[in-house]
């Protein structure tokens, strides 16, 4: 019975990916990757480069193959299709990230950002907004910026 209550109040909050969902909703690589293909569309387009960066950051962060890496971003993209808003990512990975991997994460960030060698203000307004969300000052997104560079 609590079980069935459960499903029925994370069903009706908003942002809370739901039971009915193919999210698997307590996976944080799903809400890492969501802020990856969030942050590679931010300028309109979703180039090559930018899905091939964020394939290989998930072979190699989260130590998946192809056929894996694939299936987290089709995940992915179908969860960031469904979010209301990105505080439901940014509010799992504070929670499940150390400091230290969410400066990984920042640093994945830019160099998804920064792969198709175009860098606009939708993509820097977004960068600074998920850093502020994912409790990053602005130094150690800087240090994420220089080090994906």
């Amino acid at each position: 019975m609590f079980d069935a209550l459960r499903r029925l109040v994370s069903d009706s909050v908003p942002g809370t990916p739901g039971a009915h969902s193919r999210v698997y909703p307590h996976d944080v690589r799903i809400a890492a990757c969501a802020l990856l293909v969030e942050l590679s569309c931010a300028d309109g387009t979703f180039s090559d480069a930018e899905q091939h960066r964020i394939m290989e950051s998930l072979q190699r962060h989260f130590g998946v193959d192809e056929a894996g890496a694939r299936e987290l971003l089709a995940e992915a993209a179908a969860a960031n299709r469904d979010a209301v808003d990105h505080f439901v990512f940014t509010r799992q990975v504070v929670k499940e990230y150390s400091l230290a991997q969410r400066i990984v994460l920042a640093e994945l960030m830019w160099q998804v950002v920064l792969a198709d060698g175009h860098f606009d203000e939708q993509e820097a307004y977004l960068i600074r907004k998920l850093a502020n969300l994912l409790e990053l000052e602005p130094a150690f997104l800087s240090q994420a910026r220089r080090s994906a560079e």
